[in-house]
C-alpha cells in the first residue's frame, strides 16, 4: 500500500487533485457521451453490425425491404412475382431521384428475374449473387462476364459500403442490356 501513497503522492505533486479531479470527470463525460451515441461516430467501413459475413445469403435480391407488403408474394423463400419491367421502372425512378444503390439492386433483381422466367436457373432460396451469378455462368458461359460484372458493382456497394455513383447504374444498365439481349436472343 507504500507504493500506492507514493505514487499518488507524486501524481499530486505534478498535477494538482482538483486539475486531476476536472480531468478524471472529462473522460468520463466523453466515453458516456461516445458510448451514448456508438455506431453514428464509426467510419462506415468499420461497422461490425450492417455488414454481410462471407456464406450468407443475400435475402435483399429477392426481396425488397422498400415495397409494400402486398406486392410480396410470400416470405424470403418465394420469389416475387413481378415482371423484370416492374424492377426496371423502379430502378430508373430511384434513378432519377439520384438513389443510385437502389437502382443498382433493382437493376439486379430484374436481372435475377429475367434468368429465372427464362429457365436459365432455378430459384433456390439462400443463394448469394455470386452463387447466382456462378450458377447462370455455368449453366450459359457466354453470360459470365456481364453477370459478373453486375454483382461486382452490387457487393461494392451494398456489401463493401462504397458510395453508389451514377456510374454504376450506367454499367450496370449495360450489363443488364448484355444480359437481357443474350437470354432473349439464344432462346
Amino acid at each position: 500500500m507504500r507504493w500506492w501513497n507514493e505514487t499518488v503522492a507524486i501524481f499530486d505533486d505534478v498535477i494538482p487533485f482538483g486539475l486531476a479531479a476536472f480531468l478524471f470527470l472529462l473522460l468520463a463525460a466523453i466515453v458516456g457521451v461516445l458510448w451514448y451515441t456508438f455506431p453514428a461516430w464509426l467510419p462506415t467501413r468499420w461497422r461490425v453490425g450492417r455488414s454481410r459475413r462471407a456464406g450468407e445469403p443475400v435475402r435483399d435480391v429477392e426481396q425488397a425491404d422498400d415495397r409494400p407488403a402486398a406486392e410480396d408474394d410470400g416470405g424470403a423463400e418465394e420469389l416475387p412475382a413481378l415482371a423484370p419491367e416492374v424492377y426496371l421502372s423502379q430502378a430508373d425512378r430511384y434513378a432519377a431521384e439520384g438513389r443510385w444503390a437502389e437502382a443498382v439492386r433493382e437493376r439486379l433483381r430484374a436481372m435475377v428475374r429475367e434468368l429465372v422466367d427464362r429457365g436459365v436457373v432455378e430459384h433456390v432460396p439462400g443463394w448469394t449473387v455470386t452463387e447466382l451469378a456462378g450458377a447462370a455462368g455455368g449453366a450459359r458461359p457466354e453470360l459470365g462476364p456481364a453477370l459478373q460484372g453486375a454483382t461486382g458493382i452490387f457487393s461494392g456497394i451494398w456489401y463493401a459500403q462504397r458510395p453508389a455513383t451514377a456510374g454504376d447504374d450506367e454499367r450496370m444498365r449495360g450489363h443488364l442490356a448484355t444480359v437481357h439481349e443474350l437470354v432473349r436472343g439464344g432462346r
